[in-house]
Protein backbone atom coordinates (compact mmCIF):
# COMPACT_ATOMS: atom_id res chain seq x y z
CA UNK A 1 0.00 0.00 0.00
CA UNK A 2 1.26 3.40 -0.60
CA UNK A 3 2.75 5.37 2.25
CA UNK A 4 0.57 8.53 2.86
CA UNK A 5 2.03 11.67 3.90
CA UNK A 6 2.40 12.21 7.73
CA UNK A 7 0.05 15.22 7.94
CA UNK A 8 -3.53 16.21 5.96
CA UNK A 9 -4.17 18.74 4.00
CA UNK A 10 -6.15 17.80 0.78
CA UNK A 11 -8.17 14.73 -0.08
CA UNK A 12 -6.56 13.33 -3.04
CA UNK A 13 -3.47 11.25 -1.39
CA UNK A 14 -6.11 9.52 1.49
CA UNK A 15 -9.07 9.15 -0.74
CA UNK A 16 -8.02 5.87 -1.56
CA UNK A 17 -7.07 5.04 2.52
CA UNK A 18 -10.09 6.79 3.54
CA UNK A 19 -12.46 4.30 1.38
CA UNK A 20 -11.03 1.37 3.98
CA UNK A 21 -12.40 2.46 7.15
CA UNK A 22 -13.83 5.59 9.24
CA UNK A 23 -11.35 8.59 8.82
CA UNK A 24 -10.91 11.10 11.66
CA UNK A 25 -9.44 14.61 10.90
CA UNK A 26 -7.96 16.87 13.90
CA UNK A 27 -7.78 20.37 14.28
CA UNK A 28 -6.37 22.91 16.56
CA UNK A 29 -6.60 26.54 14.99
CA UNK A 30 -7.92 28.03 12.38
CA UNK A 31 -8.13 31.68 11.31
CA UNK A 32 -4.06 33.94 10.36
CA UNK A 33 -1.17 32.86 12.74
CA UNK A 34 -0.19 35.26 14.71
CA UNK A 35 3.51 36.61 14.74
CA UNK A 36 5.96 34.52 16.93
CA UNK A 37 3.19 31.34 16.50
CA UNK A 38 6.02 28.25 17.13
CA UNK A 39 3.55 25.45 16.51
CA UNK A 40 2.93 27.15 13.15
CA UNK A 41 1.42 23.94 11.91
CA UNK A 42 -1.19 23.95 14.02
CA UNK A 43 -2.68 26.87 12.62
CA UNK A 44 -4.94 26.29 9.43
CA UNK A 45 -6.38 29.00 7.47
CA UNK A 46 -10.60 29.66 6.81
CA UNK A 47 -9.65 29.57 3.25
CA UNK A 48 -7.60 26.66 3.31
CA UNK A 49 -10.28 25.09 5.80
CA UNK A 50 -13.31 26.10 3.49
CA UNK A 51 -11.45 24.56 0.69
CA UNK A 52 -11.50 21.09 2.51
CA UNK A 53 -14.42 21.23 3.71
CA UNK A 54 -15.95 21.83 -0.29
CA UNK A 55 -13.28 19.26 -1.26
CA UNK A 56 -14.63 16.36 1.31
CA UNK A 57 -18.63 17.39 0.61
CA UNK A 58 -17.89 17.69 -3.39
CA UNK A 59 -16.11 13.79 -3.00
CA UNK A 60 -19.78 12.68 -1.61
CA UNK A 61 -17.96 12.58 2.07
CA UNK A 62 -21.00 13.30 5.14
CA UNK A 63 -20.45 14.17 8.38
CA UNK A 64 -19.68 11.02 11.24
CA UNK A 65 -20.11 11.27 14.80
CA UNK A 66 -18.29 9.33 17.64
CA UNK A 67 -21.79 8.83 18.97
CA UNK A 68 -22.55 6.26 16.28
CA UNK A 69 -19.45 3.95 17.13
CA UNK A 70 -19.60 0.97 16.18
CA UNK A 71 -22.28 1.11 13.60
CA UNK A 72 -19.78 4.12 11.82
CA UNK A 73 -17.02 1.46 11.55
CA UNK A 74 -19.39 -1.51 10.57
CA UNK A 75 -20.83 0.69 7.67
CA UNK A 76 -18.67 2.60 6.04
CA UNK A 77 -19.71 4.75 3.32
CA UNK A 78 -17.68 7.66 3.04
CA UNK A 79 -17.90 8.98 6.50
CA UNK A 80 -15.64 11.30 7.81
CA UNK A 81 -14.91 12.69 11.39
CA UNK A 82 -14.01 16.10 12.24
CA UNK A 83 -12.44 16.92 15.78
CA UNK A 84 -10.72 19.98 17.10
CA UNK A 85 -8.78 19.67 19.92
CA UNK A 86 -7.99 22.07 23.04
CA UNK A 87 -11.17 24.45 22.53
CA UNK A 88 -9.44 27.43 21.05
CA UNK A 89 -12.13 30.71 20.02
CA UNK A 90 -11.17 31.09 16.86
CA UNK A 91 -12.43 28.10 15.94
CA UNK A 92 -15.95 29.43 17.01
CA UNK A 93 -14.90 32.47 15.24
CA UNK A 94 -13.41 31.31 11.50
CA UNK A 95 -15.36 27.78 12.10
CA UNK A 96 -18.82 27.83 12.45
CA UNK A 97 -20.08 29.61 9.37
CA UNK A 98 -17.97 27.19 7.05
CA UNK A 99 -19.09 23.84 8.78
CA UNK A 100 -23.14 24.85 8.60
CA UNK A 101 -22.11 25.82 4.67
CA UNK A 102 -21.14 22.57 4.02
CA UNK A 103 -22.78 20.64 6.42
CA UNK A 104 -20.75 18.92 8.71
CA UNK A 105 -20.51 18.32 12.46
CA UNK A 106 -17.64 18.48 14.42
CA UNK A 107 -16.63 17.64 18.18
CA UNK A 108 -14.48 19.79 20.59
CA UNK A 109 -12.29 18.42 22.90
CA UNK A 110 -12.24 20.99 25.94
CA UNK A 111 -9.72 21.32 28.50
CA UNK A 112 -12.23 21.46 31.31
CA UNK A 113 -10.71 24.48 34.10
CA UNK A 114 -9.54 26.48 31.43
CA UNK A 115 -12.41 27.25 29.55
CA UNK A 116 -12.69 31.52 28.98
CA UNK A 117 -8.55 31.19 29.60
CA UNK A 118 -5.84 30.73 27.67
CA UNK A 119 -3.33 28.08 26.37
CA UNK A 120 -1.42 27.82 29.81
CA UNK A 121 0.47 24.22 28.68
CA UNK A 122 1.51 25.91 25.09
CA UNK A 123 2.82 29.11 26.50
CA UNK A 124 4.69 27.30 29.01
CA UNK A 125 6.88 26.13 26.27
CA UNK A 126 7.00 29.47 24.42
CA UNK A 127 4.06 29.64 22.46
CA UNK A 128 2.08 32.72 21.82
CA UNK A 129 -1.33 33.11 23.37
CA UNK A 130 -4.46 32.26 22.70
CA UNK A 131 -8.09 32.38 23.86
CA UNK A 132 -9.98 29.51 24.28
CA UNK A 133 -14.22 28.78 24.72
CA UNK A 134 -15.78 30.30 27.42
CA UNK A 135 -19.32 28.93 28.81
CA UNK A 136 -21.09 31.15 26.35
CA UNK A 137 -19.05 30.34 23.55
CA UNK A 138 -19.21 26.74 24.21
CA UNK A 139 -23.50 26.55 24.48
CA UNK A 140 -23.32 28.38 20.82
CA UNK A 141 -20.99 26.12 19.33
CA UNK A 142 -23.98 23.29 20.98
CA UNK A 143 -26.59 25.51 20.08
CA UNK A 144 -25.10 24.88 16.21
CA UNK A 145 -25.57 21.30 16.37
CA UNK A 146 -21.67 20.47 17.05
CA UNK A 147 -20.54 18.23 19.89
CA UNK A 148 -18.22 18.36 22.81
CA UNK A 149 -15.72 15.92 24.24
CA UNK A 150 -13.22 16.37 27.18
CA UNK A 151 -9.42 17.06 26.93
CA UNK A 152 -8.65 16.39 30.55
CA UNK A 153 -8.77 19.41 33.22
CA UNK A 154 -5.76 20.99 32.64
CA UNK A 155 -3.96 19.12 29.59
CA UNK A 156 -0.96 17.41 31.24
CA UNK A 157 0.79 14.48 29.91
CA UNK A 158 -1.52 11.96 31.70
CA UNK A 159 1.50 8.90 32.04
CA UNK A 160 3.77 11.40 33.59
CA UNK A 161 1.40 11.56 36.72
CA UNK A 162 0.19 9.16 39.98
CA UNK A 163 -2.99 7.14 39.37
CA UNK A 164 -5.00 9.14 41.83
CA UNK A 165 -3.64 12.86 39.61
CA UNK A 166 -4.69 10.78 36.38
CA UNK A 167 -8.17 9.42 37.45
CA UNK A 168 -8.40 13.00 38.09
CA UNK A 169 -8.19 14.65 35.11
CA UNK A 170 -9.67 12.16 33.63
CA UNK A 171 -13.38 11.89 35.70
CA UNK A 172 -13.38 15.23 36.98
CA UNK A 173 -12.88 17.16 33.83
CA UNK A 174 -15.94 14.50 32.49
CA UNK A 175 -18.24 15.93 35.85
CA UNK A 176 -17.48 19.36 35.13
CA UNK A 177 -18.24 19.54 31.49
CA UNK A 178 -21.74 17.28 31.82
CA UNK A 179 -22.63 19.79 34.90
CA UNK A 180 -22.17 22.80 33.07
CA UNK A 181 -23.42 21.71 29.96
CA UNK A 182 -26.46 19.73 30.52
CA UNK A 183 -25.62 17.14 28.50
CA UNK A 184 -23.55 13.52 28.57
CA UNK A 185 -19.76 13.91 27.79
CA UNK A 186 -18.85 10.47 26.03
CA UNK A 187 -15.77 11.11 24.38
CA UNK A 188 -11.95 11.45 25.68
CA UNK A 189 -8.75 12.95 23.95
CA UNK A 190 -5.52 11.93 24.97
CA UNK A 191 -3.64 15.15 25.73
CA UNK A 192 -0.01 14.86 23.51
CA UNK A 193 -1.86 11.86 22.27
CA UNK A 194 0.07 10.35 25.24
CA UNK A 195 -1.71 7.58 26.89
CA UNK A 196 -0.41 3.58 27.81
CA UNK A 197 -2.32 0.88 29.05
CA UNK A 198 -3.64 2.07 32.89
CA UNK A 199 -4.19 5.50 31.10
CA UNK A 200 -6.51 4.13 28.52
CA UNK A 201 -8.11 1.77 31.60
CA UNK A 202 -8.77 4.97 33.68
CA UNK A 203 -10.94 6.70 30.79
CA UNK A 204 -13.25 3.55 30.39
CA UNK A 205 -14.00 2.85 34.22
CA UNK A 206 -14.70 7.12 33.90
CA UNK A 207 -17.78 5.97 32.10
CA UNK A 208 -16.35 7.45 28.44
CA UNK A 209 -17.46 5.21 25.36
CA UNK A 210 -14.22 6.50 22.62
CA UNK A 211 -10.74 8.00 23.68
CA UNK A 212 -8.63 9.65 20.22
CA UNK A 213 -5.38 9.57 20.17
CA UNK A 214 -2.28 10.99 17.71
CA UNK A 215 -1.84 7.97 15.74
CA UNK A 216 -2.39 8.03 12.17
CA UNK A 217 -4.50 5.38 9.96
CA UNK A 218 -8.63 5.09 9.46
CA UNK A 219 -10.59 3.20 12.41
CA UNK A 220 -11.62 -0.15 11.69
CA UNK A 221 -13.44 -2.66 13.90
CA UNK A 222 -10.15 -3.87 14.33
CA UNK A 223 -9.60 -0.76 16.16
CA UNK A 224 -10.42 0.08 20.35
CA UNK A 225 -12.72 2.44 20.78
CA UNK A 226 -10.18 4.09 23.10
CA UNK A 227 -7.18 3.80 20.98
CA UNK A 228 -8.93 5.60 17.99
CA UNK A 229 -6.67 6.55 15.28
CA UNK A 230 -6.66 10.34 13.49
CA UNK A 231 -4.89 12.34 10.89
CA UNK A 232 -3.37 15.37 11.92
CA UNK A 233 -4.70 18.30 9.99
CA UNK A 234 -2.04 21.19 8.92
CA UNK A 235 -1.50 23.59 5.71
CA UNK A 236 1.09 22.62 2.85
CA UNK A 237 4.51 22.12 3.85
CA UNK A 238 6.92 24.70 2.25
CA UNK A 239 9.49 22.49 0.41
CA UNK A 240 10.78 23.26 -2.63
CA UNK A 241 9.08 20.73 -4.41
CA UNK A 242 5.60 22.55 -3.48
CA UNK A 243 7.14 25.53 -4.11
CA UNK A 244 7.74 24.41 -7.26
CA UNK A 245 4.16 23.29 -8.00
CA UNK A 246 2.76 26.75 -6.67
CA UNK A 247 5.02 28.48 -9.09
CA UNK A 248 3.82 26.31 -11.90
CA UNK A 249 -0.19 26.81 -11.30
CA UNK A 250 0.97 30.99 -10.46
CA UNK A 251 2.24 31.04 -14.26
CA UNK A 252 -0.53 28.58 -15.65
CA UNK A 253 -3.23 30.75 -14.28
CA UNK A 254 -1.48 34.38 -15.22
CA UNK A 255 -1.24 32.92 -18.85
CA UNK A 256 -4.98 32.26 -18.87
CA UNK A 257 -5.79 36.17 -17.99
CA UNK A 258 -6.69 38.74 -20.51
CA UNK A 259 -4.39 40.87 -21.39
CA UNK A 260 -5.52 44.78 -19.49
CA UNK A 261 -6.57 46.69 -22.57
Amino acid sequence: MKTLPKYYTRLGPFETAFAAGLPILTYHKLGPRPWGARLKGLYVSRRLFERQLKELRDAGFRSGSLDHLPKELASVSRTVVLTFDDGFENVLRHGLEPLARFEFQAIEFLVADRLGAVNDWEMADGEVQEKLLDRRQVTDWLAAGHEIGSHTRTHPFLTRLSRIEAKEEISASKKTLEDLFGRPVRHFCYPYGDCNSLVADLVQDAGYTTACTTRGGVNTPAIAPFQLHRFTVRYPSRSLKSLKQWLGRWRTQAMARPEAG
